[in-house]
């Protein structure tokens, strides 16, 4: 399971040319699901997503996403799997399976939403555009 999670003032995801989801302030989270994750380790993931202090208050972060009011937007992104060790095409043989994978997505979104968080989604295993200012930039891998 992987989380690679941005920092931004606001960020759009589109499908097809039409907006699917927009938030404000707060957070995108690219989220991936490896062949053997475990189920138990979503609340891991949910609470330390929420909770932790990437928003800045008098020069240092020190803020939650929950803490500044901003929102989460949820993106399934199975290449964050990707292995790029042989030649100059990643595998993804370590991603897991889509079903299960969407499963453990719509877990973690739920998750987030009983710890308080606002969440937009992406679309699941569609080609999504998404368009973000980022802030900072702050990104983090989880």
């Amino acid at each position: 399971m992987k989380a690679l999670i941005q920092r931004v003032k606001c960020a759009k995801l589109s499908v097809d040319g039409k907006t699917v989801s927009k938030i404000g302030k707060g957070l995108v989270v690219f989220y991936c699901v490896d062949t053997g994750d475990e189920e138990s380790r979503i609340d891991y993931y949910a609470k330390k997503i929420a909770n932790m202090r990437i928003f800045e208050k008098d020069n240092k972060m020190n803020l939650s996403v929950l803490d500044v009011d901003g929102e989460v937007l949820l993106v399934s992104q199975f290449t964050l799997a990707g292995r790029c060790e042989r030649g100059n095409r990643p595998d993804f043989i370590l991603a897991e399976k889509p079903e299960r994978a969407n499963d453990f997505y719509i877990k973690l979104g739920k998750a987030l939403e009983a710890f308080g968080v606002k969440v937009k989604y992406g679309v699941f295993g569609a080609d999504m555009l998404i368009e973000q200012a980022n802030d900072g930039p702050v990104s983090i891998i989880l």
